[in-house]
């Protein structure tokens, strides 16, 4: 309703400014001011205020006389306050809204016929994933759902480094160290954690080992590389036993968040098809190419980039950054939109590569990242390569043992129901834990760094992933008690006039709009935002306005039903929007 009462709203000001014969070019529709009775408002008058020669306030009078409110199903009245027009909406936008939401499709918005790839994570395969990661696959799965509720096609990838030194230096120590080399036994009985150990001695020796052995063994490494780039069947066979033995474990952690994707597309299927020769030989031809320090590089100077963009060394192979050029081509012609959601450390490579393709002749509009910065916590950094740090791993069994041993504390207090069972709890204490982790990493500016900080992501009470998974529990609860799983068959929601009953349904309204918005602006955390807002106010409209109470009639019963169940899918869906679970008890 909100974005049809939206619509409304539009219509009403486009043609109240043709009556008074001033531009429609920009309508000014905005949330209105705090305290302002009122869903929508217009501050077009600022804009218009030179233009007719009157002062803002009087601007707005004007217009708000020129708007018939009862032309308009969803407007109840137009009226200035200051600088602005503000409008109400009629009992058809609550009625509608509470007939709306009773979709389990609630918050989806029509297919815009776009498909966008959103490539997310990309961790390079050297081992566990490692909690300063961990918000490239939240913050990149979220980006994937909102775009999908918001009606885009959406195919979520996954760019496996497969070609580079990394993974030449972790076959050769792969296949030249023995179980008995290795200095201790594998954190966890998980494939990523046993091959890891292989990595961090390889790199150990050819940091510290014997000046004659380390020649040697990179000579081997420097073929592994060369048997890639001239794509050797054998070389790579050597070399995707590894990738995909760590990759598997790597998926089976990813899985947990979950972390959902469509496919895994290999940097080495660039070199194989001859793709990232093609982009090399275009690259030296540019102006901008040049050959300095044994390299050949792009001069991007114009595009207010200091640093040269190095695309091939001087043994003839490639880099990373330049096989991602094919990959990114490939992707403008399979895809309408490609996002990619990129570590700050990636900043300059970002703009690098923008650049670089723009000077390909690609259009880079149909490219768009989303930066983040890194989770810490309290303990301090993290790399893998040293094998120091916390993996997500851990930071997952952490988080469930927290919620399981909040959730049977809650139980104890309250005497635990005869119906939940140990299974149940185990169930619970997973939702909320892992829910907990992922709510607290979305729910921020993805620009803003993190600290994690356990007492504030599980707090049931504060603004927190518990506190709004409860929510939709209750919903479940209240609907469970009253023998349905959803709104009664029939109910006449004119009745829900109560402040705290208008306030939930305008609350719940907004939500396709805030889907719409988080899809245009790319910021999953917008809908967080909307899950503390709807949280508090199902919560007033539960201290207020009971539902199953013996004092409230049948058809006042059923209508308020009909609103629980509203806010149960508009919670629920906009946690699975966060890739938050919504548990039915809490």
């Amino acid at each position: 309703m909100y974005l049809q009462f939206r619509d409304d709203v539009e219509a009403a000001l486009t043609s109240a400014l043709e009556a008074l014969d001033l531009p429609t070019d920009d309508l000014g529709v905005e949330d209105p001011p705090e305290g302002v009775e009122a869903v929508l408002a217009s501050s077009a008058a600022f804009r218009l205020a030179g233009e007719v020669g009157a002062p803002p306030p009087q601007v707005a009078g004007q217009l708000a006389d020129e708007i018939d409110a009862s032309e308009y199903d969803l407007i109840s009245a137009a009226t200035a306050q200051g600088p602005y027009v503000n409008f109400a909406p009629s009992d058809a936008y609550y009625e509608g809204t509470v007939e709306e939401a009773q979709r389990t499709d609630f918050g989806h918005l029509e297919p815009t016929g776009e498909e966008v790839v959103v490539e997310h994570t990309s961790a390079n395969p050297t081992g566990p994933v490692h909690v300063g990661r961990a918000r490239n696959p939240i913050v990149g799965d979220a980006v994937a759902r909102v775009l999908s509720f918001a009606g885009y096609s959406v195919d979520r990838h996954y760019y496996v480094n497969d070609a580079g030194r990394q993974m030449a230096v972790f076959t050769w120590a792969y296949e030249t160290f023995d179980e008995a080399d290795l200095d201790s036994d594998p954190e966890r009985d998980k494939d990523d954690y046993d091959l890891v150990r292989y990595y961090r001695k390889g790199n150990d020796f050819l940091e510290n080992g014997d000046p004659d052995e380390v020649e040697e063994a990179e000579a081997e490494i420097q073929d592994i590389m060369q048997g890639l780039e001239a794509g050797d069947e054998a070389t790579y066979e050597r070399v995707q036993e590894v990738v995909d033995t760590v990759l598997g474990g790597m998926r089976e952690t990813l899985d947990r968040l979950p972390a959902e994707f469509d496919e895994f597309v290999k940097e080495t299927r660039f070199l194989r098809d001859g793709s990232a020769d093609d982009v090399v030989a275009r690259l030296k031809e540019l102006d901008e190419a040049v050959y300095e320090d044994e390299a050949w590089q792009l001069e991007l100077d114009e595009f207010g980039i200091e640093k040269n963009f190095v695309f091939l060394r001087s043994d003839g192979t490639t880099l990373y950054a330049t096989r991602d050029l094919a990959h990114h081509e490939w992707k403008f012609e399979e895809y309408d939109r490609a996002v990619t959601v990129l570590g700050e450390d990636h900043k300059l490579q970002a703009s690098q590569m923008n650049a670089t393709l723009d000077l390909l002749g690609n259009d880079t509009d149909q490219l768009q990242q989303v930066i983040y910065s890194y989770v810490n916590l309290p303990e301090g950094k993290m790399s893998t390569r040293a094998g120091t740090g916390i993996d997500l791993d851990d930071l997952l069994d952490e988080a469930i043992d927290r919620a399981r041993e909040e959730v049977e504390t809650r139980l104890d207090d309250r005497i635990r129901d005869d119906d939940l069972t140990d299974e149940d709890v185990e169930r619970i204490a997973e939702q909320v834990g892992i829910g907990a982790v992922r709510y607290d990493i979305v729910s921020k500016q993805p620009t803003k760094a993190i600290t994690f900080e356990w007492d504030r992501a599980l707090d049931f009470e504060a603004q927190s992933a518990p506190y709004v998974q409860y929510v939709h529990a209750r919903c479940c609860g209240i609907l469970d008690e009253a023998g349905l799983r959803t709104a009664p068959d029939s109910f006449d929601a004119s009745l829900l006039d109560t402040e705290a009953e208008r306030d939930l349904l305008e609350v719940v309204a907004r939500f396709p709009a805030v889907i719409e918005e988080a899809a245009e602006d790319l910021e999953p955390h917008v809908v967080a935002t909307y899950t503390r807002e709807i949280a508090e106010t199902f919560n007033t409209f539960y201290r207020e306005c009971p539902v199953l109470s013996d004092d409230v009639d049948d058809d006042l019963r059923d209508a308020r039903l009909a609103l629980v169940a509203a806010s149960k899918h508009a919670v629920g869906n906009s946690l699975q929007v966060l890739g938050v679970a919504a548990p039915r008890s809490m």
